[in-house]
């Protein structure tokens, strides 16, 4: 879906990007072999937007990566392949299922992939020998990335040390790191998702469908409204009805849910986010329910 363009970006957005370019470009410079995650979403989808402004005309010097679950919404799916089919990116992808096939993962009991994201991340950065990959996280999703720095050191085995943060200032980025380490990035660090839905719409970027309003069948459960696919469906109770909803952020589509929206366009989203009370991932992410400290935990195993 290609939203509306504005022909100028607010003083706010530009600065905004402006400095996500100049973190992008310190990347480029510290590092040699670099991977973008890339999971469809509107961060990711922003952070290579951005990435393709900082090195224009040449092409993005990184590849995208995605850690494909295996249980994700057809609709993004499809926008990955022909984002990458139409800008020539270079695309490698991880998939769950093959580190359940051989034995490594064993399926949870509710067939949420989510949290088994971890392993295959891992393994496949030391694999490819990336030095840096960028992610688009950022602070005001939840605590745990609201405490993490644009330049983010993992040790050997992927793990964050929250007690591990360099010092930040002056936008100097220190990408040292000793062998077997590997630094994670977070261009949009200081956007908010307002700030995201804002340039969304002023440089016209595309998004998957799904993050607009339509009908779709859906069920509650916990207090979401979830898709029913290979990973399971309603359970004795629930009842699979039709509802106009959309999706605030993309995962595996067992623990991603979609809100009841009438929102299908860029300024009707931008005004619905205006009065929401909770964040994008608080509102629709069960994996991010499990505990307090559910995210912290994760990615002091190696998530992002």
């Amino acid at each position: 879906m290609t939203t509306a363009v504005t022909t100028s970006l607010s003083p706010h957005l530009k600065d905004l990007e402006n400095e996500s370019i100049h973190i992008l470009r310190e990347v480029a410079g510290q590092f040699d072999k670099i991977g973008l995650l890339f999971s469809g979403g509107k961060d990711s989808v922003v952070v290579f937007e951005l990435a393709r402004r900082a090195f224009a005309p040449a092409s993005v010097p990184f590849e995208l990566l995605h850690v494909d679950t295996g249980h994700n919404f057809p609709e993004v799916i499809d926008f990955r392949d022909r984002l990458v089919e139409r800008t020539g990116a270079r695309l490698r992808v991880a998939e769950v299922q093959d580190w359940i096939d051989r034995g490594d993962l064993v399926e949870r009991p509710d067939g949420t992939r989510n949290p088994l994201q971890t392993v295959p991340l891992v393994e496949t950065i030391a694999e490819q020998g990336y030095d840096a990959v960028l992610g688009g996280a950022r602070r005001d999703e939840e605590r745990a990335r609201a405490k993490e720095r644009v330049f983010s050191v993992r040790d050997s085995f992927g793990g964050w040390d929250p007690r591990r943060q360099r010092p930040e200032l002056w936008d100097l980025y220190n990408g040292g790191k000793l062998p077997g380490e590997n630094i994670r990035v977070f261009p949009i660090s200081n956007w908010t998702e307002a700030d995201i839905w804002e340039y969304i719409g002023a440089r016209g970027i595309e998004l998957p469908p799904i993050y607009f309003a339509h009908d779709r069948e859906v069920f509650e459960r916990g207090g979401m409204w979830l898709t029913a696919g290979e990973w399971g469906g309603p359970r004795e109770g629930e009842e699979l009805v039709t509802r106009q909803v959309r999706f605030r952020t993309v995962g595996d589509m067992s623990c991603t849910g979609a809100v009841l929206s009438d929102a299908a366009d860029v300024e009707a989203v931008i005004a619905e986010i205006a009065t929401s009370t909770l964040t994008e991932r608080g509102a629709t992410r069960a994996d991010d329910r499990l505990s307090e400290s559910a995210m912290e935990d994760r990615k002091k195993e190696g998530y992002f």
